[in-house]
């Protein structure tokens, strides 16, 4: 469903584009029309009007305006109503992810009595370990955590429960 909003916005955007497009083109062509041609020669220019054509250009200018600015405005407000569908969701993603992070956070304290380790981290969130890395370097600074480092290099960190 969304594929084809996308879809429907960018051919409505399209299509008013080209309409205003032609609204333009049929201007500026109905204003040639109206200027004199000159001639070789020093005669005095006699204008003939091309009243059919001038009128048809007229006509094709008011109709593309016409159906032109209602599209276009139709087209951006499904583009916009689409970003703005696009933004709550990427927020709603976010805050279940931060959500279900920070029940394994707890969950992980209260089965280890206050103490966690990245790789354990990573492992019960599913988290790469760089991202792992980070959640626990921002609980440990909410909390005030301890830090022990092993032989190995692995840090472990102690919350206080």
């Amino acid at each position: 469903m969304k594929t084809a909003e996308k879809l429907a916005a960018g051919w409505l955007l399209t299509l008013g584009f080209m309409f205003l497009t032609l609204s333009v083109s049929a201007s500026m062509e109905r204003k040639s029309i109206v200027k004199p041609i000159s001639t070789a020669t020093n005669e005095a220019s006699v204008d003939f009007p091309n009243q059919p054509a001038f009128d048809h250009f007229g006509n094709v200018a008011r109709n593309g305006i016409i159906f032109g600015v209602p599209t276009i405005l139709l087209g951006g407000w499904m583009s916009l109503g689409l970003y703005r569908q696009s933004k709550n969701e990427k927020k709603v993603l976010q805050q279940q992810l931060s959500d279900r992070l920070q029940t394994t956070f707890y969950n992980m304290l209260q089965e280890n009595k206050g103490r966690v380790t990245v790789l354990t981290f990573a492992m019960h969130s599913q988290l790469p370990a760089a991202d792992a890395r980070e959640y626990l370097d921002l609980k440990a600074k909410e909390f005030n955590a301890n830090f022990q480092v092993s032989e190995e290099g692995g840090v472990s960190y102690h919350f206080d429960i």
